[in-house]
């Protein structure tokens, strides 16, 4: 559903376009800005670690049927991993942005994916969440995330547009290896700009994992392993990042919200304690992630409060829910998007699916 500008409560757009600069002085008076070393060695190591024991295990279990159980731990670090990636990339890590970047670029040839394409396609995400036209995240060509959208497609993206809450998490399956397509595309063409450094990093990614799965497996295990491994492997990622934001309101054409609302009112935090920070990779502090990027992923818990005691106190919407009920707003904003697909009598191209009722049931 799309929700113009003037859908959103227009009292919040009188508020003092300062309000943000309120907000980073009582963050960073908190110390919530600071890097947080100790925490990331742990972190790296321990990922490393897990990494190097799947590994052994993996040589030690040879052409099991076994093998598929690694997959599923395998499935789990390289999503540890791709998350170490995301905070490199916002340079939470380290204090300089050359030695977050040296990270990043480790980290993606690790799991297989270009690190320069995804921050390209990332930074234009977090400069305009949920714009259509502006935010690669709801540009993708199977699905439609607005009535708009869904109003343009034919074909067999109609077909999967019109079932898409059904077939979202199926779809999710095959995540993992559209990431991998879709560096090996843009290193291809020279979108990246260590173009050689990604090319290097994403054939020995290739050589290395395949060797290692067809020298050690049998070819009906490897197969399976490779299914099991990429798919739940996209699913997690998948199931990671769409409670941030799916579903919450979606802006076309000029908005006239400030910095701070246009990054809360498009956001949703996913509540939960320690285990939940841990298996989402700190993306459940969503609202805190875009309003400070930079900030430590230790750190965001310690945030949150302090946000949302600060968007109360100006009356500033502020999304938060479980984690099983933000799948339900998810694939509840699915089936809506796609409700005029539907109908019988709204042939493609059809303007009423334009026709977007304002409105997020979230909050």
């Amino acid at each position: 559903m799309v929700a113009s500008p003037e859908s959103v409560d227009v009292g919040v757009r009188a508020k003092s376009r300062n309000d943000f600069s309120d907000l980073v002085r009582l963050v960073r008076g908190e110390g919530l800005l600071d890097r947080r070393h100790g925490y990331y060695a742990v972190k790296i190591c321990l990922t490393l670690l897990a990494l190097a024991g799947g590994c052994v295990a993996f040589a030690v279990l040879g052409d099991s049927w076994w093998q598929l159980a690694t997959a599923v731990f395998f499935a789990v670090v390289f999503a540890q991993i791709a998350f170490l990636g995301h905070d490199a990339g916002h340079n939470q890590i380290f204090r300089t942005g050359q030695a977050n970047d040296r990270a990043g670029y480790a980290f993606g040839g690790l799991v297989g994916l270009s690190y320069g394409w995804w921050m390209g396609k990332h930074r234009r995400h977090h400069a305009n969440p949920n714009h259509e036209g502006d935010d690669p995240d709801i540009d993708i060509p199977l699905l439609a995330f607005t009535r708009g959208q869904s109003a343009g497609k034919s074909g067999f993206v109609r077909w999967t547009s019109k079932h898409q809450a059904a077939l979202f998490f199926p779809l999710l399956l095959l995540e993992g290896l559209s990431l991998h397509w879709a560096g090996i595309q843009a290193v291809w063409r020279g979108d990246v700009g260590a173009r050689r450094l990604e090319a290097g990093l994403l054939l020995a990614h290739v050589g290395v994992y395949l060797g290692a799965v067809f020298v050690v497996l049998s070819p009906p295990v490897a197969v399976a392993f490779i299914a099991v491994h990429q798919g739940l492997w996209g699913v997690y990622l998948g199931c990671s990042f769409a409670p941030g934001h799916k579903g919450m309101p979606t802006f076309t054409g000029k908005t006239e919200l400030d910095f701070l609302r246009k990054q809360v009112l498009t956001s949703r935090n996913v509540r939960g304690g320690p285990w939940v920070d841990f298996t989402l990779g700190g993306l459940n502090y969503q609202i805190e992630h875009h309003l400070f990027p930079g900030m430590p992923r230790a750190n965001l818990r310690r945030a949150q409060p302090l946000v949302r005691a600060f968007c109360a106190d100006r009356g500033i919407d502020y999304a938060q829910c479980g984690l099983l009920k933000t799948y339900h707003y998810v694939l509840q904003h699915l089936h809506d998007a796609s409700a005029p697909l539907r109908a019988k009598s709204a042939p493609p191209g059809s303007p009423r699916a334009c026709n977007d009722r304002p409105g997020h049931p979230s909050r």
